[in-house]
């Protein structure tokens, strides 16, 4: 009897101090908080497939090869009436890419000059900066992108009246038309000799600054790999035979025939993503500028440095390691924002997946395509941007 209450009490001690143990219950609860999220996604997935199959919606990824029986406005692959949807979201994301990343590149630019310019000794020049970061910053984005839309690019004269510029670009409410170049037998040559100077620039930079380490001489790098981008395409343009002519706008009628035609809403949503993005790196530069200890301009100039290639090779320099984490979230945030586009009609992945959605009622899939896209350029960023941030990082010694 005695033994039996003896071996029950030990048995009860047992399984208490295992419960009472922090590291077990922490286990528990993890495992039960992944079951609960396990038994609700699996919920709504079976609500959806039931909820599909109510409406003889079939589910799945093979409406991708279906025909689409519409066209974007904007199309930087070959489609037509008979294109797929897969196709159809394929020019829509590639409609995305390519007003994220001239948005990114302009957007920086803006950026960094308006950031330097509201530091500036100039009274004129600094007030202009301040009053651009802090009008623009404190407008919602989509209320500039409706004024560049409406207020500036569809106030633009019709095509009769277009502003013309040097009788080859032509801009009017419908678009900038300019010259498309037409590419013969031998310009790939030209292409080969971009992406050498391209690779010959990259060597010579890594080059040069293993070479300033060393001796402390620095190396013209900017105009000597800018020779190189231009003189070697134009070099195998001149000796391949000319092999590009250009194909120039014209006034037919009403409109203009023939040429390479820039939409208005491409336009006006760069403007408007580089304009508002530009601001908010405006001021993530102008802290990384005030973030370099002032001793580091006041020994710049005792050793003979003006304020102009101090900044550029003192400052910046220290400045871009605050610069960099901060910058990356805008260029996330322009991509993203990039999806205001159906605003204003642009055949984005958004406008053109919209349209694609209303025609087959695979919102589940459609919806997928845009998470997975926007999840994949993100990542794809940051990935690129970390690389750098740990290139330029100080390394103990």
């Amino acid at each position: 009897m005695a033994a039996n209450s003896h071996e029950g009490s030990t048995t009860s001690s047992s399984s208490g101090s295992i419960f009472n143990n922090p590291t077990v219950r922490g286990i528990i609860y993890q495992l039960l908080l992944v079951g609960g999220l396990v038994y609700l996604f699996w919920s709504i997935v079976q609500n959806a497939a039931h909820n599909l199959e109510k409406q003889n919606i079939a589910s799945g990824f093979g409406f991708l090869d279906n025909t689409a029986g519409f066209l974007p406005n904007q199309s930087l692959i070959d489609l037509s009436a008979t294109s797929s949807y897969g196709q159809a979201l394929l020019a829509g994301l590639l409609n995305t890419l390519l007003v994220a990343v001239i948005g990114i590149v302009l957007a920086t630019i803006v950026g960094f000059l308006m950031g330097i310019a509201r530091l500036s000794s100039n009274w004129v020049i600094s007030k202009i900066a301040t009053l651009y970061i802090e009008i623009v910053r404190n407008i919602p984005l989509l209320l500039q992108l409706f004024f560049w839309y409406f207020a500036v690019l569809r106030s633009l004269p019709h095509p009769k009246k277009s502003v013309g510029i040097l009788d080859t670009f032509f801009f009017n409410n419908r678009g900038l038309y300019m010259p498309r170049p037409i590419f013969e037998d031998g310009s790939g040559s030209i292409l080969i000799a971009l992406v050498i100077a391209i690779v010959a620039t990259i060597i010579l930079s890594i080059w040069a600054k293993k070479r300033q380490i060393a001796t402390g001489q620095r190396f013209p790098i900017f105009l000597v790999g800018l020779g190189l981008i231009i003189v070697l395409p134009l070099l195998a343009y001149l000796v391949s035979g000319m092999p590009i002519s250009y194909d120039y706008a014209e006034l037919k009628g009403f409109n203009f025939k023939g040429g390479m035609k820039v939409i208005p809403e491409f336009i006006g949503l760069l403007l408007a993503l580089t304009i508002y993005t530009g601001a908010f790196i405006a001021e993530i530069v102008r802290a990384g500028i005030l973030a370099v200890n002032h001793g580091q301009t006041e020994a710049s100039h005792a050793l003979g440095l003006r304020q102009g290639p101090t900044l550029r090779l003192v400052i910046i320099p220290q400045a871009m390691r605050v610069i960099i984490p901060p910058l990356t979230s805008q260029y996330l945030n322009l991509t993203k924002n990039s999806s205001l586009a159906v605003a204003i009609a642009y055949p984005d992945i958004v406008s053109v997946g919209g349209t694609v959605l209303n025609q087959t009622g695979q919102a589940i899939e459609v919806i997928a395509v845009w998470m997975i896209v926007y999840l994949t350029i993100s990542l794809l960023t940051s990935i690129l941007m970390n690389w750098y941030n740990r290139s330029i990082a100080l390394v103990e010694r």
